[in-house]
C-alpha cells in the first residue's frame, strides 16, 4: 500500500507539472503573440513617420532649389540687361570713333596740300632771298654754323673754365675735410726702431764669457743666428746687428737666455736658438691674428698672417710697419666710406699695401710688386691685389680704392713724428734738395724748410717770368720725384719778385 501510494503519488505529481508546464507553454505563446503585433504596429507606425518626413524634406528641399533657381534667373537677366546696356553704349563709341577718324583723315588731307603750299613759298622765298644776298643756302648755312661755332667755342671755354675752378675748390675744400676726419679718427702710437739691439750684461766678466776660448762660442753664435755680435767698449752691454729684424729678435732672446742660464758654449747655443725661433715664430703668428682681430678683416690665407706678423720687426724711417698698415687700413676704411666706396675692400688692401716688406730682402723687385705677387699666389683677389702693386705708383691705379690706399698710405708716412731719419741722411737730404733746385737757371737762392717737406725757390725776376716760375716749380718737382727718396711728400714753391726801388735827395 506504501508503495502504490508512492507510485499514485508520482503519476499525480508527474500530470500536475505536465499540465502546469502545458499553461505556462500556452501564456507564453499569447505573450510572445501579443509583443509581435504591437512591435508590427510599432514599425508601421515608425514607416508612416518616415515616409512623412521624407516627404516633408523633399518638398521643403524642392522649394529652396525653386527659390535659389529664381534667384539665378532673375540675377542672368539684369546680367543680360547690363550687357545690353554695354553694346549700346559702344556701339554708340564705335560710330562716334568712325566719325572722328572720317574728319581726322579730311584734317590730315588740309594738313599734307597746306604743307605743300608753305614748302613751295619757302622755296621761292629761298630763292629770292640768295639771289638778294648773293649766296647759296648751303653757303649761307656753313656761315652762319662757322660763327655759332666760334662763339659756342667761346662760352664753352669760359665755362669749362668755370665749372673746372668750382670743381677743383670743392675738390680741395672735400679733401682737406676727408682726411683731416681720417687723421683726426685714427690717431696711432708709432715707436721707433733701427737695425741694431742692445743687450745689457750683468757685468763685463760676461763678454768673456760670450767670447769664449779662442772666440769659439761668439763664432758659434754668429755661424748659428747669422747676425753680428758687437762685443765693444760699451760699459755692461753688448750690441746685435743685422738687418733682417726677425733673426735679430731671435738672436736677443737667445743671447738673454744664454746670460739667465749663465751655461755658455756651443750645444747650448744652439739648444737655445732653436727655442727662442720657435717662440719668435708663435708671436709672429699671434701678432698677425692681433692685426686682424683690430682691423676686422677675416678669411686671410694661413701664410699671409704670418707675413703680416713679421711686420712686428719691420721697420720704415724708424716707422713700425706693421703698426703703420693697421693706420693704413684704418684710414682707408674712413676715406672709402666717406667717398662712398667700398669700405671693406679698401681696409683689406690697405692691411696688404706693405706685407711685401716682410720679405722683400729674399725677393728681387720693388716691395709692392712682391707684395701682390705673394697675395694672388695666396688667392686674394684682382680687386685686393692691384691697390697693393699701386700703392707706390709701380702700376697706374685703376680703382677708387687704389687711390684710396695709396693716399692713405702717404697720409700715415707724413704725419708728423711717424717717421725718423738720422741726423746726418737728414742733412745730406735737405742739402741734396737745395743743390737740385739751384741748378736750374735763373735761381738765385733755395731754402729747404719744415724738414725737408718744403723747398721755396728765390728766382730773379729779370731772367724768369711768371708763365716760366710755373714751368720751373714742375720741372722741380719732377726730378725730385726721380732723384730722391724721401717719406710723404715735398711743397716746392717758387716765388718771384719784383722790387723798384728809388731815393729821394
Amino acid at each position: 500500500m506504501g508503495l502504490a501510494a508512492l507510485v499514485v503519488g508520482l503519476i499525480a505529481g508527474f500530470l500536475a507539472r505536465k499540465l502546469i508546464a502545458e499553461a505556462k507553454i500556452d501564456s507564453a505563446e499569447t505573450e510572445a503573440k501579443r509583443i509581435s503585433e504591437k512591435a508590427s504596429d510599432e514599425a508601421e507606425r515608425a514607416k508612416k513617420t518616415a515616409v512623412l518626413e521624407a516627404k516633408d524634406q523633399i518638398y521643403s528641399m524642392r522649394s529652396e532649389a525653386e527659390k535659389t533657381a529664381n534667384e539665378r534667373r532673375r540675377e542672368l537677366q539684369g546680367q543680360e540687361n547690363r550687357l545690353a546696356q554695354k553694346e549700346e553704349v559702344l556701339d554708340g563709341k564705335i560710330k562716334s570713333i568712325e566719325e572722328r577718324t572720317a574728319k581726322t583723315e579730311t584734317s590730315e588731307k588740309n594738313v599734307v596740300e597746306q604743307q605743300a603750299k608753305v614748302q613751295k613759298i619757302l622755296e621761292e622765298q629761298k630763292k629770292v632771298l640768295e639771289e638778294v644776298a648773293g649766296l647759296s643756302a648751303v653757303e649761307a648755312r656753313e656761315l652762319l654754323l662757322g660763327k655759332l661755332k666760334d662763339e659756342i667755342k667761346h662760352d664753352a671755354a669760359i665755362m669749362v673754365r668755370d665749372i673746372e675752378s668750382q670743381a677743383r675748390e670743392d675738390a680741395d675744400k672735400r679733401a682737406r675735410s676727408i682726411i683731416a676726419l681720417s687723421i683726426q679718427r685714427c690717431a696711432s702710437d708709432h715707436v721707433a726702431e733701427t737695425t741694431v739691439s742692445v743687450v745689457p750684461l750683468p757685468n763685463d766678466e760676461m763678454k768673456g764669457r760670450i767670447i769664449g776660448r779662442e772666440g769659439r762660442n761668439i763664432r758659434a753664435f754668429e755661424s748659428i743666428s747669422g747676425i753680428n755680435l758687437i762685443i765693444d767698449d760699451t760699459p755692461e752691454a753688448v750690441i746685435l746687428s743685422s738687418f733682417d729684424p726677425v733673426r735679430r729678435e731671435i738672436g736677443r732672446l737667445t743671447l738673454e737666455a744664454l746670460i739667465e742660464d749663465g751655461r755658455i758654449h756651443p750645444a747650448r747655443i744652439e739648444e737655445l736658438y732653436e727655442k727662442s725661433k720657435k717662440r719668435v715664430d708663435e708671436e709672429i703668428r699671434e701678432f698677425g691674428e692681433q692685426a686682424t682681430f683690430d682691423t676686422n678683416v677675416h678669411g686671410l690665407h694661413p701664410e699671409i698672417v704670418k707675413v703680416l706678423g713679421r711686420l712686428r720687426y719691420r721697420t720704415s724711417y724708424g716707422q713700425n710697419v706693421l703698426r703703420h698698415s693697421i693706420e693704413v687700413a684704418h684710414l682707408s676704411s674712413i676715406m672709402a666710406s666717406e667717398l662712398g666706396a667700398d669700405a671693406v675692400l679698401a681696409k683689406r688692401a690697405g692691411l696688404l699695401h706693405d706685407i711685401g716688406k716682410a720679405i722683400d730682402h729674399q725677393v728681387e723687385g720693388s716691395h709692392a710688386v712682391i707684395g701682390a705677387d705673394l697675395a694672388r699666389r695666396l688667392k686674394e683677389t684682382a680687386l685686393i691685389c692691384h691697390p697693393i702693386e699701386a700703392h707706390h705708383a709701380d702700376t697706374e691705379p685703376k680703382t677708387v680704392e687704389a687711390v684710396i690706399v695709396q693716399a692713405a698710405d702717404a697720409i700715415s708716412a707724413a704725419r708728423p713724428g711717424a717717421r725718423r731719419e738720422t741726423l746726418e741722411s737728414y742733412v745730406k737730404r735737405l742739402e741734396k734738395l737745395e743743390a737740385l733746385a739751384e741748378t736750374h737757371e735763373g735761381v738765385e737762392k733755395t731754402y729747404a724748410m719744415q724738414a725737408g717737406r718744403e723747398i721755396r725757390i728765390m728766382v730773379k725776376p729779370e731772367t724768369v717770368d711768371d708763365a716760366q716760375a710755373v714751368m720751373l716749380a714742375r720741372d722741380i718737382a719732377k726730378e725730385i720725384e726721380e732723384q730722391m727718396e724721401y717719406p710723404g711728400q715735398i711743397k716746392v714753391t717758387v716765388i718771384r719778385e719784383n722790387r723798384a726801388i728809388e731815393f729821394a735827395k
